[in-house]
């Protein structure tokens, strides 16, 4: 893959993690698409990003197939190729399990895995006409590599992320197409958001604290990059510890 005149999209690129990630990479001196359903949003992110190169904002609504289509042609128009994509959009609720309805859980799955899907096939495609190679990197999440009260719906998006990596990551691998994940742990993306973790999060973190977007984006942006090109299917936990911790005390 050249990396000259690398362009990239980032779906849900407007705010929190998703910007983080379209400033870093318009840092690395990528061509940068900042897609987003809230395309007013998309449009401030891209007025405060710094790049010497093309950075755009189109609208997308990851759950429907046409509207991603369009933002593909689109975001290829402007910037000629496309040579990674980030799968960074997705909705993040909860609900008890025995009250979840129907249209909660459909919603989450379609959003966050079906998304994911839509995107990375879309992508692939273009990819392998383009004949050169690429990268996708999807955000999964702490929560989709074990349980969480009240996320049932979106554990399970975000461990369908991880098992869809490992297999676009086989498929895709005889393409020179890399496929890995993401997995940040409690981050700090809002401002109405306490400056600690709950006790019993920040409990079970070695590094006892919320991330940062940017921290995300560091490797994100890695994975993303021509260094990265002998790691496919992997889940790189950006999390402070959480998932590997175990007894804390002693």
């Amino acid at each position: 893959m050249s990396e000259f005149h690398r362009a990239a999209i980032v779906t849900g690129g407007a705010r929190g993690i998703g910007r983080a990630i379209s400033e870093k990479l318009a840092i690395d001196g990528l061509c940068v698409c900042v897609a987003d359903k809230d395309k007013e949003a998309a449009d401030l992110a891209v007025a405060r990003i710094k790049s010497t190169g093309m950075v755009c904002s189109l609208e997308v609504d990851v759950s429907s197939r046409s509207s991603i289509e369009r933002m593909f042609a689109e975001a290829s128009g402007q910037m000629g190729n496309i040579d990674v994509l980030i799968c960074n959009a997705g909705i993040m609720d909860r609900a008890p399990f025995l009250d979840m309805h129907d249209d909660f859980w459909d919603r989450i799955l379609e959003v966050n895995l079906g998304g994911v899907f839509k995107c990375g096939q879309i992508a692939a495609r273009m990819m392998i006409e383009q004949g050169r190679g690429g990268r996708i990197v999807n955000i999964a999440s702490n929560s989709g590599v074990f349980g969480g009260r009240g996320r049932a719906a979106y554990g399970a998006s975000k461990a369908g992320i991880i098992n869809l990596t490992q297999t676009m990551a086989i498929e895709l691998a005889e393409h020179d197409i890399l496929v890995n994940a993401v997995a940040p742990g409690p981050t700090k993306t809002r401002d109405d958001q306490p400056d600690q973790p709950w006790p019993s999060v920040a409990n079970r973190m070695p590094l006892a604290r919320y991330g940062r977007p940017e921290e995300i984006a560091e490797v994100a942006a890695f994975l993303a990059s021509p260094n990265c090109s002998f790691t496919t299917g992997h889940v790189v936990g950006a999390d402070g510890g959480f998932t590997i911790s175990g007894i804390m005390e002693g």
